[in-house]
């Protein structure tokens, strides 16, 4: 009996040493879980600190770099110091009221000497506008310079040949290319003094399809505009190709003058009054209006919904791209852990990694002013909670597996 009684009070001692040992197991839990709680909330133990950042250990292979004010003001220097070194394309003319236009072949002129209507151009003649179709002078006159006739030479205007060069009568073949207006029509004057009485004539351009710059992409009229005496500057191409599409990304206009490449901020002209941006055109030149499949942000992570976000007007904000994905996951989400991760696409084994700590009381400005750049990855990380519970769920099933299995094959 007394053996018995001391078999029973060891299962006890037992019993409640394993009872007390499972509280405090639970309780330590429940502190750790208490220390990484998912969501969003605010650390309020650095309200009355010194301001100093908490040290970051940095990976080996990817160093993190901590969103804090200094990050922040050093990112506004970096970029007002890459918008003030853009290279921009050389032009011919520093101002545009120096802009002078010079003839080209395939320009139709109209030539009147008066009071000599047998070398003047016809007035109601028409010319040829290729196919079936014709067009007076007096059209040609209005028709704006930003759409020039196709079709074969006007019979009637005089047509500059290939050679630069046409024919006029008692004057013979002269040089027009490369020449103004003004000064062909000196050359012609002084050509017809032999054989007139003091000539006055009057060059005009009836058509300009000499020189030209070509409009491509997410406009709504692309193709070809015709340059003419009045200087042709960027925005006015953008604009006289009916504006852009609703998808267009005027912040990366791509210009390609004599086989080199140069990106134009349109919306800096536009919004903040960069004139340097609206460069004047010459011809050969190519305009390209991507749209803004390379300039999105991606979010991935811990997010209410994972999101590709397009730049608004070449800006976006850490805050932007978690509020359009619908925010942080208030039970699965770290806030110590949003990371921006860059330079994917030119450095992909080494790209910059930053991490910005929501907990903190300047999270929210930090998150407000810390600009993203096309292509960045921002990725919310996940709870260490939230890791053990999912081990858990797929760990579970495989216990209650085996459990019923030995229950069975009692």
């Amino acid at each position: 009996m007394k053996k018995i009684a001391t078999h029973t009070f060891a299962n006890l001692n037992s019993t409640g040493f394993k009872s007390r040992f499972a509280a405090t197991l639970l309780l330590t839990s429940f502190l750790s879980a208490c220390a990484t709680a998912p969501g969003n909330y605010l650390d309020t133990s650095r309200l009355k600190d010194d301001g100093k950042q908490q040290s970051q250990q940095a990976n080996e292979t990817y160093p993190v770099h901590l969103i804090d004010g200094a990050l922040v003001a050093e990112q506004a220097q970096t970029q007002a110091a890459a918008s003030a070194q853009q290279v921009l394309p050389a032009s011919r003319y520093s101002d545009p009221s120096q802009y002078v236009y010079r003839l080209s072949p395939q320009d139709i002129l109209g030539i009147t000497v008066w009071d000599h209507p047998e070398l003047t151009t016809p007035q109601g003649s028409t010319l040829s506008a290729g196919g079936n179709t014709t067009q007076s002078i007096g059209g040609a006159l209005q028709q704006p310079y930003t759409a020039a006739l196709p079709g074969q030479a006007d019979p009637y205007g005089q047509t500059i040949a290939a050679d630069g060069t046409i024919f006029f009568p008692f004057v013979g073949r002269i040089e027009a290319a490369g020449k103004t207006v003004g000064e062909l029509r000196d050359q012609l004057s002084a050509g017809l003094v032999r054989y007139i009485r003091n000539p006055q004539v009057d060059v005009r351009v009836l058509s300009y399809r000499g020189q030209k710059v070509q409009v491509t992409g997410d406009v709504k009229t692309p193709g070809p505009l015709a340059i003419s005496d009045v200087p042709l500057t960027l925005v006015d191409a953008i604009t006289r190709s009916g504006g852009t599409n609703t998808d267009a990304d005027i912040q990366r206009v791509r210009l390609t003058r004599n086989n080199k490449l140069y990106v134009l901020d349109a919306n800096r002209m536009l919004d903040q009054g960069d004139t340097t941006q609206n460069v004047m055109l010459q011809n050969g030149d190519v305009i390209n209006v991507p749209d803004h499949s390379d300039s999105r942000i991606f979010v991935m992570g811990e997010v209410k919904t994972p999101i590709q976000v397009p730049m608004l007007k070449g800006r976006l904000t850490i805050a932007d791209a978690l509020t359009q994905s619908g925010g942080i996951l208030d039970t699965d989400a770290n806030p110590r852990q949003i990371f921006v991760m860059r330079g994917m696409r030119e450095h992909p084994t080494t790209p910059d990694v930053y991490r910005l700590d929501m907990t903190q009381p300047d999270a929210i400005m930090l998150s407000s002013q810390f600009q993203l750049q096309p292509m960045d990855v921002v990725y919310v990380g996940t709870a260490a909670s939230t890791t053990f519970n999912r081990v858990l769920q797929q760990v579970l099933p495989t216990i209650q597996t085996l459990f019923y299995l030995k229950q069975l094959t009692k």
